[in-house]
């Protein structure tokens, strides 16, 4: 799955595992770099040195009459924000569990994050799921939120991602969030793809509508590389009905 997940050897998801070796895949960029900041700091520390004052001169014998000044450039009036805690934005709930009806998946979500080489975090149980929390949740107005699992798993077997391939544009995908709040949606799409070729840019983006992604491993297994070769990705969008969304 995200992060070249790990698969059993030599066969489809559904067919006997066997010992295999794991294949992180990348996930989005997390931090901008500092070189803009650095830069600015460089900037103001590097100023010309003040010139020596000038000599001082004998005092005028007559006194100049004052006069007024010109008036200066009007300065428009500027926002202020308050910079404290209580001026962050909340974070919105983070999803909880994932069900698709028509597949009769029904399994927990946990927040993942970044593993040490870069891949997203992926639950080592294969009937688990992750979310990356660092990108949109289902109550976040824009962006794709991406739940992931592996196909399967030598310790748990099978796992309920496995179906994704088989199911249906227009089926309905029901996420639950830690306020109790169930997110609907609707398949778009299913894809699979060479993990050579995965849009990973596209399923972790933080703008456009909002959506959701969900990611597992298909294809062949390929012993050589010890993983499988492509990815599957279900795109679903929220909708709104009587029973929640």
């Amino acid at each position: 799955m995200p992060g070249d997940r790990p698969a059993p050897a030599g066969r489809q998801p559904g067919a006997p595992a066997a010992r295999r070796r794991a294949r992180p895949l990348r996930a989005a960029a997390l931090v901008a770099p500092a070189t803009a900041l650095m830069a600015l700091l460089a900037l103001s520390a590097c100023g010309p040195a003040p010139a020596d004052p000038p000599p001082p001169t004998s005092s005028p014998t007559a006194t100049a009459a004052p006069t007024t000044p010109p008036p200066g450039p009007t300065v428009p009036d500027v926002p202020v924000v308050d910079a404290g805690l209580g001026s962050l934005p909340v974070p919105a709930p983070a999803p909880v569990r994932i069900v698709v009806p028509d597949l009769g998946l029904d399994m927990p979500i946990d927040a993942v994050g970044v593993a040490d080489d870069g891949s997203m975090e992926i639950p080592q149980d294969a009937g688990r799921a992750g979310w990356y929390r660092y990108g949109p949740a289902p109550a976040t107005p824009e962006g794709a939120t991406v739940v992931a699992a592996h196909v399967d798993s030598w310790t748990t077997g099978i796992g309920p991602f496995s179906r994704l391939r088989d199911v249906s544009p227009g089926a309905r995908v029901e996420v639950t969030t830690s306020d109790g709040v169930v997110h609907v949606y609707a398949v778009r799409d299913v894809a699979q793809v060479p993990k050579s070729d995965a849009p990973v840019e596209q399923w972790f983006d933080r703008t456009g509508a909002p959506r959701i992604v969900l990611v597992t491993c298909g294809g062949a297994f390929d012993r050589e590389v010890g993983h499988y070769a492509d990815n599957v990705a279900v795109t679903a969008d929220p909708v709104t009905d009587a029973a929640g969304g």
